[in-house]
C-alpha cells in the first residue's frame, strides 16, 4: 500500500475517530486504525468492538491495500509536523510502516488488515433521516445526564423515541434528568421505533457533526445503530433493556414558579458552592417574594456563605435543598437569558426549563432535591 496525502488533512481524519479506539489487551489489534487504500480513497477504521467508526479520506495512491497502523503513535507524529505531503507505504510481507516527510523517515510494525475485526453493519432496512443540528442539539442537551451506574445498564445511554409526533431524547442518572423534544421533525414511518444509545457513541457523534443542515442517516436494527454522514459512519451496539418509565417522574400541578436570569444564578451557585459540605454540596434556596437567598455550609470547618438574588417567585414561602454540582451541571447546558424553575414541594423533583426556546423545541430538565432536616 501507498499514498501521498497532507498532514493536516490525515490529522484531522485521525482525531475523527481517535476516541473509538479500543484499548483491549486482550486483543492488541484494537490499539490500531486500519487504512484501506481503494480508487483513490483511504478508509481508516477504529473500534472497540462495541463501538466503531470510520472516515474516508481522498488521497494520492499507486498502490492499494490495506494494513492496521499503531493509532497512538501515528497520532503523536501528525501532531507534531507541520503541514505538508506524507508518503506513506506498507511491506506486505513484513507489515513495516514507513512514514516519508519533507525532512524525515519514521518507521514502524503495523498488523495485517485482514486481521483487523470486521465492522458489522445493520441488517435490516430500517432508517430514519435527521438534520445534523437537530441531532446535535438532542445529544447536547441531554447527554450530561447520562448515568455511569453500569449496575443500571439501561440508563447508561440515552432513549431515542421517534413517533408521529417527533422526536423525544431522554437521559436521567436518577439524581438528575433531562428530556430534549423536537415536534418540527418528521418520519416517514408505519411505527414507532425506540432504542437506546450508549453514551461513548453519542460523544464521538456530536464532536464529529456538522453544526449545519447536513442529512445524517441512521439505520438500525434489534442490535446496532449505524449513522452516515459525508464521509463519517459510525456503528454502535444498541443498550439492550427496558428504559425506566421517566414520565413517573416528572411531577404535575407545580404551583410554586421561580424565574430567574441564568447567569446571575450560575455564579452565585458556584461562589455558595465553596462553602458547601464536599459530601452532598448542598446549597439551600430559601424562596420569598421576588427574592432567593442561596446558602451553604460546612458544619465540620465553620464554613458558611450566602448571597441574595432579586428574581420572579410565584408561591407560598419555601426552603429547598439541591446538589449545587448537579444544579450548575443543569444551568451549564441551557443557553437562554433566563430560566424557569417549577416545584410543588421541598421533597419533590423540581423542573427548570428555559424561559424563552426554539420554535419546535421543547427542553425540560429535572432535579431531585435533597431533603432537609430541621
Amino acid at each position: 500500500m501507498i499514498f501521498t496525502v497532507s498532514t493536516s488533512v490525515l490529522l484531522g481524519a485521525m482525531n475523527t475517530i481517535s476516541g473509538a479506539i479500543g484499548g483491549n489487551i486482550t486483543l492488541p489489534i484494537l490499539e490500531d486504525v486500519l487504512f484501506e487504500l481503494k480508487d483513490g480513497q483511504v478508509r481508516l477504521a477504529a473500534s472497540d468492538l462495541e463501538t466503531s467508526m470510520t472516515v474516508q479520506v481522498d488521497v494520492m495512491g499507486s498502490e492499494e491495500g490495506s494494513v492496521a497502523i499503531p493509532g497512538k503513535m501515528l497520532l503523536d507524529i501528525l501532531k507534531s509536523l507541520p503541514d505538508q505531503p506524507l508518503s506513506i507505504s506498507s511491506d506486505e510481507e513484513s507489515q513495516t510502516i514507513k512514514i516519508v516527510s519533507q525532512n524525515g523517515v519514521f518507521e514502524m510494525m503495523g498488523e495485517k488488515g485482514d486481521d483487523f475485526p470486521t465492522i458489522s453493519y445493520p441488517e435490516a432496512l430500517n432508517q430514519l433521516s435527521i438534520k445534523s443540528s437537530v441531532l446535535s442539539r438532542a445529544i447536547s442537551n441531554t447527554l450530561f445526564a447520562v448515568s455511569n451506574d453500569e449496575l443500571r445498564r439501561t440508563m447508561t445511554g440515552v432513549l431515542f423515541e421517534i413517533n408521529d409526533s417527533g422526536m423525544t431524547c431522554v437521559a436521567t442518572d436518577a439524581h438528575k434528568l433531562a428530556r430534549y423534544n423536537r415536534s418540527d421533525v418528521s418520519f416517514d414511518l408505519d411505527y414507532s421505533p425506540t432504542f437506546i444509545i450508549p453514551k461513548k457513541a453519542l460523544t464521538l457523534l456530536s464532536k464529529a457533526l456538522p453544526q449545519d443542515d447536513t442529512q445524517v442517516q441512521i439505520t438500525y436494527d434489534d442490535a446496532n445503530a449505524f449513522f452516515s454522514f459525508n464521509s463519517i459512519t459510525l456503528v454502535c451496539r444498541l443498550i439492550d433493556g427496558r428504559y425506566p418509565n421517566y414520565n413517573a417522574v416528572i411531577p404535575a400541578n407545580n404551583e410554586q414558579i421561580l424565574t430567574i436570569n441564568r447567569a446571575d444564578l450560575q455564579s452565585a451557585l458556584k461562589r455558595i458552592a465553596i462553602f458547601a459540605n464536599k459530601e452532598n454540596y448542598q446549597v439551600i434556596l430559601e424562596l420569598k417574594e421576588n427574592e432567593v437567598l442561596l446558602v451553604a455550609q460546612d458544619l465540620d470547618f465553620s464554613n458558611k456563605g450566602q448571597e441574595r438574588l432579586t428574581c420572579g417567585y410565584e408561591g407560598d414561602e419555601m426552603n429547598i435543598a439541591f446538589n449545587s454540582k448537579f444544579f450548575l451541571e443543569i444551568l451549564n447546558i441551557l443557553k437562554s437569558e433566563e430560566v424557569c424553575l417549577k416545584m410543588s414541594s421541598p421533597s419533590r423533583a423540581v423542573l427548570i426549563q428555559p424561559l424563552n426556546q426554539e420554535d419546535g423545541e421543547d427542553i425540560l430538565m429535572l432535579i431531585m432535591p435533597i431533603m432537609l432536616h430541621y
